[in-house]
């Protein structure tokens, strides 16, 4: 086991995958799409049933298509448990939960544990491939778990964005691959060959500081923006066109220079958090990143003081607010950490009763899901946030926002605000109906 021959004789590696969620799930089925042969392991029994009929837990543009695609070509298989993973793959993939503890270090008991079952049931000569989000030295922590010198582990972060992670994949802007055994990283990256990217090979302590590396910076251009944003206001400017000047410049660029209500997900929050603890158990103070976080902590306070303003007092008792967009951001179902989540949750301790809507809740919410929306009242249309609501707030740049008719909007109000969280819509239209607009940065 842990070969196979493709049509035109080539043989290619049966590959592995511990761990369906959101990475692991996109890898594999991806995977399968290139061509091999890739078997998907889970502990949730229900998970891996409702896979192998070909229905997916998370919603993610072009990824049921490529679920189906693999199950019914034969090449994608989803099994219970790791075991049957290491016996037939000769290259595993370990895409298991790595949860932030409350210091901002990774949680690698989940990742321990699947690198100790499958340990000692892989072929001589396997590799084992951290996959996962993980700390700078994880390589080496799966290592020891191991135990084995005829397996070698390698570090290949994934960077996929929610909502266009299946594009991502297969038109990455690069693909890395660590570890201290060359070979076994060459045999990783030769998985990628197909793909027209740069594929950089490099140590495991390398690899696995770019993917935080890299969040790190991405996430400090949101919190610059904002931070830009927030002077615009103060002086009369428009951040709109500052974006336009500034993004201009080539060593800058336009991509994440979009102001809003704060960054938020499953990797921005928990990276740029690691990033300082690794620095701090190393001896360096990493006060750049700390700042980047306050100034996102901070943002989120401005878009409550924002509705506060629109109400005209800070007590916000009896005030009705119709919020639009839940999740972190749109193309998405994923509620981890969202903005939307932590303001609305600050509005209903000022008092306030919500009313939200989100294109991924109308259909309704699993218990896991419902649990994060608690005391929300959710809508399931979008006129029925509007109704009757005091302040609107946009928290989420959903499309289907973007053609909201203000006259319409105004109609439905009981209150004649609009906190526009995303700058998603067109301020003067919205004024021309009689409405109070406040935006991102944006001249009153």
């Amino acid at each position: 086991m842990g070969d196979t021959t493709i049509d035109d004789g080539t043989e290619r590696p049966i590959l592995g995958i511990v761990g369906v969620g959101y990475v692991g799930l996109t890898t594999g089925a991806c995977l399968a799409h290139l061509g091999f042969e890739v078997v998907c392991g889970d502990v949730d029994a229900d998970r891996v049933s409702e896979l192998n009929e070909g229905r997916i837990p998370i919603f993610e543009d072009g990824l049921s298509d490529l679920v189906a695609e693999g199950i019914a070509n034969g090449r994608l298989s989803f099994v219970l448990g790791g075991a049957e993973v290491a016996r037939r793959a000769s290259i595993v993939f370990l895409c298991v939960p790595t949860p932030q503890d409350e210091d901002g270090s990774a949680d690698l008991s989940y990742i321990e544990a699947a690198a100790a079952e499958i340990g000692p049931l892989l072929a001589p000569g396997s590799i084992v491939v951290n996959k996962s989000t993980v700390p700078v030295g994880s390589a080496r922590v799966v290592e020891a778990v191991i135990r084995r010198g005829d397996v070698s582990v390698v570090s290949n972060p994934e960077f996929l964005r929610e909502g266009t992670a299946v594009r991502d994949f297969l038109h990455p802007d690069r693909v890395v691959v660590g570890s201290s055994d060359r070979a076994a990283a060459h045999r990783v990256a030769e998985l990628y060959r197909s793909l027209d990217t740069e594929i950089l090979v490099t140590d495991a302590s390398s690899s696995e500081t770019i993917k935080y590396a890299a969040n790190g910076f991405l996430a400090m251009k949101i919190s610059f923006v904002n931070a830009v944003a927030a002077m615009c206001e103060a002086v009369g400017a428009d951040v709109a066109d500052v974006v336009e000047g500034i993004g201009s410049d080539r060593r800058i660029g336009r991509e994440f220079l979009r102001p809003g209500p704060g960054w938020g997900g499953s990797c921005f929050p928990k990276d740029s958090h690691a990033l300082v603890h690794v620095a701090a158990s190393h001896g360096y103070d990493f006060s750049m990143m700390r700042g980047v976080i306050a100034v996102n902590d901070e943002q989120r306070e401005r878009m409550v003081r924002k509705v506060q303003r629109a109400t005209g007092g800070d007590d916000l008792s009896g005030v009705r607010i119709g919020v639009l967009g839940l999740t972190f951001k749109a193309g998405t179902d994923d509620l981890r950490d969202s903005p939307s989540i932590a303001i609305i949750g600050r509005l209903r301790q000022l008092g306030a009763t919500v009313i939200g809507y989100d294109p991924t809740t109308c259909e309704g919410v699993s218990a896991a899901r419902g649990r994060q929306l608690d005391g929300i009242e959710l809508a399931s249309h979008v006129d029925d946030a509007i109704r009757d609501a005091d302040v609107v707030v946009l928290l989420t740049e959903w499309p289907e926002f973007r053609s909201l008719d203000p006259r319409r909007v105004a109609s439905l109000m009981r209150g004649r605000s609009v906190v526009d969280t995303r700058n998603l819509l067109d301020p003067a239209s919205f004024r021309s109906a009689g409405l109070h607009y406040d935006g991102v940065g944006r001249p009153q």
